[in-house]
């Protein structure tokens, strides 16, 4: 129902949390026969009530507070014009240089925010320099690539990396220097195929005349580039600090999000208090950006994670793992097809699964399951960009298809085969730098 959620008109929040309190249920009424503590069934009952689901929500809690810290900061930095630096520095109409100055700057921007929300970024600003709509969908679609490359080898990237980082299964500094090239490559193979077909100049979007500024567009118009600046650089630094803030203090992830997004805020209400002309109905102060969190989707995270937790206790998800480990011959297998599956199933609930059928290995640091171990540190890259393989297979591909109406079929066609070419090429490269060293 999650992978079919556009056909069916069913939100995938809505399943999602239905499925994570229906397992729970079935779970608590199987729990006299699953938990073995040696005690009544009642008792069985209230070590899942009392224990499992507590310790179980307290998990979840550090994964959505910091997309919750994360999501905000961001909000913060579009609504005041943070992200408009981007558009001064295209200026070119070619079409194959802007195809790869797009590209490149979608890559780095991704790892630096999230892949979903500078999707949305890039696209709209595409929407400004690319008039033709086929050639605006060729464009789109290398955003789409750019960004799950690019959110594959940062912790803060993408949702998927940032749950293997919450969750101890990988490290910054481990992860970037592992990932970093396979993720360059699988964007420029395809790149470099796509650029052999491109010729001429870029046709500019004609503007429409008389549109109506939203409160944010006057906002900016209001505010100077150093205003603009100010909060980009802040908001970018405290997104920075986070990995720093972890490796220095030993506190989770989402305590340095927090910390900043206070930090952040306490500087935006000094900034308008500072600047009492600006009309309040314009206004962007921390409290009305909070409104604009896309809580859907943090729904949606809790249901997966509060489903899966509930299959890890019941011991089903060890059953799997030692199910796979006798079916699949190699990691690049097993986190192949999982990259793979992700194209067509949400590649959150897979990887979730993935945590809780194989716990990290502590006793030695050169397994495969160790913290930054391969088979991780590949499933992060795998699952990040195997998503883009087919349109519905990423938020950030969902998200282009909403917003320019690209159909399933086209992509398919003219944008599969060479995200496939790109993703194992990233996968071979990988192995590689496995074989050297």
């Amino acid at each position: 129902m999650i992978a079919f959620e556009h056909p069916l008109g069913i939100n995938k929040a809505a399943t999602s949390l239905l499925m994570g309190c229906f397992l729970w249920i079935l779970y608590l009424y199987a729990a006299p026969d699953l938990v073995h503590t040696g005690q009544s069934a009642q008792e069985a009952k209230n070590y899942v009530i009392d224990f499992q689901i507590i310790e179980s929500l307290g998990d979840i809690s550090e994964t959505l507070l910091f997309l919750i810290g994360a999501m905000t900061i961001v909000h913060i930095i579009d609504v005041h014009g943070g992200f408009s630096y981007i558009a001064e520095v295209i200026h070119t109409r070619n079409k194959r240089k802007l195809l790869w100055i797009t590209a490149w700057i979608t890559f780095f921007l991704s790892a630096l925010l999230d892949n979903l929300t500078t999707t949305i970024v890039m696209v709209i600003l595409m929407r400004g320099l690319v008039g033709e709509k086929k050639l605006r969908w060729l464009y789109g679609s290398f955003i789409v690539l750019a960004a799950n490359a690019g959110g594959a080898w940062s912790p803060i990237g993408d949702v998927t990396t940032i749950m293997l980082w919450i969750k101890g299964n990988i490290t910054a500094q481990g992860v970037i220097p592992q990932l970093i090239l396979p993720s360059i490559m699988s964007l420029l193979v395809p790149l470099i195929i796509c650029t052999l077909y491109l010729h001429g100049e870029v046709e500019p979007l004609e503007e429409t005349p008389n549109q109506k500024l939203t409160p944010e567009a006057k906002l900016q118009a209001r505010l100077t580039h150093r205003d603009k600046l100010s909060i980009l650089l802040l908001g970018v630094m405290f997104l920075l600090l986070v990995p720093v803030f972890k490796a220095v203090t030993g506190m989770p992830p989402f305590a340095g999000i927090i910390l900043g997004l206070g930090l952040l805020w306490m500087y935006t209400d000094i900034f308008y208090k500072k600047r009492r002309k600006l009309d309040d109905n314009i206004k962007q102060p921390v409290s009305k950006v909070l409104q604009k969190v896309d809580v859907s989707t943090l729904m949606f995270f809790f249901g997966i994670l509060l489903a899966v937790d509930a299959l890890r206790y019941a011991g089903i998800l060890t059953t799997m793992s030692e199910w796979l480990d006798m079916h699949s011959p190699n990691i690049y297998m097993l986190d192949g097809l999982i990259g793979a599956v992700s194209s067509v199933v949400d590649n959150v609930p897979l990887v979730a699964a993935s945590i809780g059928m194989y716990p990290v290995d502590t006793t030695t640091a050169t397994s495969i399951y160790s913290i930054d171990g391969s088979f991780w540190t590949l499933l992060a890259y795998c699952a990040g960009v195997g998503g883009s393989m087919l349109i519905i297979g990423s938020a950030a591909g969902v998200v282009l298809m909403g917003l320019e109406h690209i159909s399933f079929g086209w992509y398919f066609k003219r944008i599969t085969p060479l995200a496939i070419v790109g993703y194992l090429s990233g996968m071979l490269f990988f192995y590689l730098q496995e074989l050297v060293f």
